[in-house]
């Protein structure tokens, strides 16, 4: 293995495997930290999903050195720590107190920070982060009911979460080129400043960002931070040239969705003209008890149209949920029903599975128990086939991030993940 990646959610993990299958390494990904040392040497990009972004920060970080460390056994040559390209945190943590406890694991400094995907619209410039027109903090991520992003300056954001300095190499700096990011970085590094900021505005600069990172120990960022460092290790000789797999499933599909995004919220009202759908309300998830009975109920009806199940309401109405009812509360409570619903469907025959938002995305594979799936091609920017099982036990997901993808997401990814028959 000679890339080793933590991801702070199971969607971000998709999103970089992604990044790094399309452009030519051969990738796993890992449900949390693997218990078996069983054979990886024919991973070259290891990624492992953790359940980090919004627990406590002292958490986040042992779990975050607990997949360095079993990452490092691998003799991965290279590390990513992997957080939203919104930068999802808050003032306390979590993408602060974790890059600096990975800076100081690997002995390094001058660590770039990057969160850019100028592919879905983020972008970095002098310290602030955009998505698309809209700076960070009138994007509707200020509406975000568990990291609230309020201030798009992520140097001043980053730094509340960091006890070193927080540098930043501007994008005059990052467009002319490899080398001139380089100085910039020793200078950082010869002030003794653990994490630097990296503009940039579209590929060209995430590829100048990489190419000039071919030898650092650790980056930080989006997934766009990983768009040339495929090359860097091809330029030495250390890959070839590899496609990713295209395996289709055939059978019954399910769309799941536990997002609130705008995105999210678009392509469910898309989906539901479509097909069957089916509502669930956080007053239903903390007062009904036969709430998951009635949507598998739900689904048996259902069973060959790719039929709905959501929890997408607007972020007001969430809000009123969470100060009825608890924000920890109906977060758990949402996780766990729509792991349970995906254990029924998929034990009963499920094939092709489609869910919006990370931790609904991890809620998910954790309860259906999958330890590690392959990665295929790309179905939309930031999102990849996955394969769970191997031969004919297989199950194709599609796990996005709730930002992610096109109004018509929902029935391309069924689409491309496979066919309800033969």
């Amino acid at each position: 293995m000679l890339l080793g990646c933590i991801a702070d959610d199971f969607t971000g993990a998709g999103d970089l495997a992604n990044t790094l299958s399309r452009e030519g390494m051969r990738s796993r990904l890992y449900v949390g930290v693997p218990s078996a040392e069983t054979n990886h040497d024919s991973v070259e990009a290891g990624i492992i999903a953790l359940k980090s972004r919004s627990v406590d920060a002292q958490a986040a970080v042992q779990e975050s050195l607990s997949a360095l460390e079993w990452l490092k056994r691998q003799a991965c040559r290279q590390f990513i720590f992997k957080y939203c390209s919104t930068f999802d945190s808050t003032p306390a943590g979590n993408i602060g107190p974790v890059a600096e406890a990975l800076t100081q694991a690997l002995g390094t400094t001058s660590v770039i920070v990057c969160p850019a995907f100028p592919r879905n619209g983020r972008t970095v410039y002098q310290g602030h982060l955009f998505v698309h027109d809209r700076l960070l903090s009138e994007s509707g991520m200020e509406k975000h009911p568990l990291t609230p992003m309020t201030d798009p300056d992520i140097r001043r954001w980053l730094q509340r979460q960091c006890t070193g300095p927080v540098g930043l190499i501007e994008h005059a700096v990052v467009r002319d080129g490899p080398e001139s990011i380089r100085r910039a970085l020793s200078e950082n590094a010869a002030r003794n400043i653990p994490l630097v900021i990296c503009d940039a505005v579209d590929d060209r600069d995430l590829i100048a960002i990489g190419t000039a990172a071919a030898d650092a120990i650790l980056l930080t960022g989006g997934s766009g931070i990983a768009l040339a460092l495929p090359a860097n290790f091809r330029r030495k000789g250390l890959i070839g040239e590899t496609a990713p797999p295209t395996q289709r499933v055939s059978g019954p599909a399910l769309v799941l969705s536990g997002s609130c995004s705008s995105a999210t919220r678009e392509q469910v009202r898309e989906y539901a003209q479509l097909k069957p759908s089916y509502e669930i309300t956080a007053q239903a998830l903390a007062t009904s008890d036969r709430l998951l009975e009635q949507a598998v109920h739900f689904i048996q009806q259902h069973r060959d149209s790719a039929p709905l199940v959501f929890s997408s309401a607007e972020p007001e109405r969430v809000v009123a949920a969470q100060r009825q009812f608890g924000s920890e509360r109906i977060a758990k409570l949402t996780e766990d029903f729509f792991g349970a619903l995906a254990r029924n469907a998929v034990a009963a025959g499920v094939k092709r599975l489609v869910v919006a938002g990370g931790e609904t995305s991890g809620a998910v594979v954790r309860a259906l128990g999958i330890k590690s799936l392959a990665v295929g091609a790309e179905i939309s920017s930031g999102v990849p086939a996955l394969i769970a099982g191997e031969d004919d036990d297989c199950l194709a997901l599609a796990l996005k991030s709730g930002n992610f993808g096109e109004p018509a997401f929902f029935t391309i990814a069924l689409n491309r993940l496979g066919t309800a028959h033969e």
